[in-house]
Formats: C-alpha cells, sequence, structure tokens
C-alpha cells in the first residue's frame, strides 16, 4: 500500500506560489501582446496586397507545422548565435507569443471573414475611414463570433506554458520538478501541480465568461 505524504510538498509552498505568478503572468502577457499581434496579422491576410499574405501564410505554416518545444529551444539556444541573447522568462514569453499568434490569427480571420460585405459598405458610405470600419464594424463583431474559440485557445496557451520549464523559466512545472527533485515525492507534487492548473484553467474559464457578458453581451441583427 502507497502511503500519500503531501507535508514535504506544502512545506515547499513558496515556490508554487512562485511558480503559479510566473505562470499567470506569462500567460496574461503572452495573451494580450498576442492578441493584439493577431489582429495584425488577420487584418493583413485579409488585406489585398499579396505579399502581405504570403508572409503571414508563411508564418502561420511554419509555427503551426513545428513542435513548441523546438521553437523554444530556437529562441533560446538558437538565437544567441545571432547575437540574441535572452533570459528564460524573456525567451518563454517571446516563444508563447509566437506560438498563440499563429493559431489567433487563424481565428481572427475566420471571424473577419465571417463579416458580411454590405456592413461594410455601408460604414463608408456613411463616410467612416477604413481604419474606424475596421475597428467598429469589422472586428468587434469578427471578435464575438470568435470569442468562444478564441478563450479555449488563451486556456490552452496557460496549460502550454507548462513546456517552457524545458529552458528553467520558473514556472510551476519548473516548480514541481524542483520540489519533486528535493522531496522525493512524485506522485505527491503533480498531484498538487495538477490540481492547481485545473483550478487555474477554471479560473480564466470563469473570467472569460464574465467578460463576454460585460463586452459582447448585445443583440445580433438579423
Amino acid at each position: 500500500m502507497y502511503h500519500f505524504n503531501f507535508a514535504p510538498v506544502l512545506a515547499s509552498w513558496p515556490d508554487l506560489l512562485a511558480g503559479i505568478e510566473t505562470t499567470l503572468v506569462l500567460s496574461a502577457s503572452a495573451m494580450a501582446i498576442g492578441l493584439a499581434v493577431s489582429i495584425v496579422l488577420a487584418a493583413a491576410k485579409t488585406s489585398g496586397f499579396w505579399a502581405l499574405r504570403f508572409v503571414v501564410d508563411a508564418y502561420v505554416e511554419l509555427i503551426r507545422n513545428t513542435p513548441f518545444l523546438v521553437q523554444i529551444f530556437f529562441i533560446y539556444f538558437g538565437l544567441p548565435s545571432l547575437g540574441l541573447r535572452l533570459t528564460p522568462t524573456s525567451a518563454a514569453l517571446l516563444a508563447l507569443v509566437v506560438n498563440f499568434s499563429a493559431y489567433a490569427t487563424e481565428i481572427i480571420r475566420a471571424g473577419i471573414e465571417s463579416i458580411h460585405h454590405g456592413q461594410i459598405e455601408a460604414g463608408r458610405a456613411l463616410g467612416l475611414s477604413g481604419v474606424q470600419v475596421f475597428l467598429y464594424i469589422v472586428l468587434k463583431p469578427a471578435l464575438r463570433n470568435v470569442y468562444p474559440a478564441m478563450t479555449s485557445q488563451f486556456i490552452y496557451l496557460m496549460l502550454t506554458s507548462s513546456v517552457v520549464s524545458a529552458i528553467s523559466a520558473g514556472d510551476l512545472a519548473a516548480a514541481g520538478n524542483d520540489i519533486q527533485s528535493r522531496t522525493f515525492a512524485s506522485f505527491e507534487v503533480y498531484i498538487v501541480v495538477t490540481l492547481i492548473y485545473l483550478v487555474m484553467s477554471s479560473a480564466f474559464s470563469a473570467i472569460f465568461s464574465a467578460i463576454e457578458r460585460a463586452v459582447f453581451n448585445y443583440p445580433v441583427s438579423r
């Protein structure tokens, strides 16, 4: 019979809290920056400039068809060969932004293309500039249409951030690995880490639901 002993794990709660903080900061920062980048890339992909579409398509296909772990290693171990040396946390953030943006670009692109062209023409007829049409007529309804897919991608990003422990970024997974190496309580450590990730995922889901009610809770015209 296996006897559970969570005492050594709970005694290391400062390390777990530090890991949680790093995971949340990395995830939230990557979400915010990645969302901004993906909106720009999606706008470029739906524009009439073939060169921009080609560049965005190449970026999206490259990132979506290569492993995230390889991308992290390329940024952290490969870029120093070109003279760009990043800290583990900075490299982790850059890798998360690059990876998330590739997936979010396609999601937002689909949302933009779901907007009826007649609404765009109506905005132009009202004298709105191209930027105003994009911001007020295209972008917000597009984000509403793809919001469920985006929230799923956000949560997936937070869970994927556990991979950055491979470069000692100090996230929750890395904290769990450190505690396990000191206490040898492998089963207990990863039970606690798993529960923490579950709680964080549930919290993000609740936050995103609240944002949806506050920002996108308006009637859709038929």
